[in-house]
């Protein structure tokens, strides 16, 4: 339920950023709020806090956010508050700036490697990604793993392309035990 609920708060606050022409101030807004949110675990105990009327509630987001995001994204966080999804922000910050990325067509892509990679290793691995997808940009995270001996596991969207040396070598080890003499 609370994937449904992140969802369908996310795209009603996109919708409003489109509407504004404000997509990329809002994702500022969102990025900021949500790691207030984060670092803030105090905040979110406040906000669960059973004994907190909303008006209160609603009183210290404000307090927290107001000057540092637009009235707009405040009004969406009373919102929120008011319908009691305040546990939910986590979950709607995510979908959000996951539309966010797809409306401006960046794509995130994890890639783990056995060492560090150079910058220009870096960007040889991105160029190919851009040409390989319809993306314009990426937000790239890189893992070192030694276990994995050499080559490349890049993990984009909900693909992975393993060309590790461990996993050609398991791949190898199993061919070779399934050889009848």
């Amino acid at each position: 339920m609370a994937k449904r609920i992140g969802t369908i708060y996310g795209d009603a606050l996109f919708s409003l950023a489109l509407e504004e022409e404000r997509v990329d101030r809002f994702a500022e807004e969102i990025t900021l709020a949500a790691q207030v949110f984060r670092d803030n675990e105090e905040l979110m105990k406040l906000l669960n806090h059973p004994e907190i009327v909303k008006e209160e509630k609603t009183a210290l987001v404000e307090n927290a956010f107001r000057g540092r995001v637009s009235d707009e994204v405040l009004g969406f966080f009373h919102v929120v508050i008011t319908k009691d999804r305040h546990n939910d922000l986590p979950e709607i910050f995510v979908h959000f700036l996951d539309r966010v990325r797809k409306y401006k067509k960046i794509g995130r892509a994890s890639v783990t490697s056995a060492v560090e990679l150079t910058k220009e290793q870096k960007a040889a691995v991105e160029s190919r990604l851009l040409e390989v997808t319809d993306y314009r940009s990426f937000e790239t995270d890189y893992v070192v793993k030694p276990e994995i001996i050499g080559g490349l596991i890049i993990r984009l969207d909900d693909r992975v392309v393993d060309s590790s040396l461990k996993t050609q070598l398991d791949t190898l080890c199993r061919q070779l035990s399934r050889i009848r003499l």
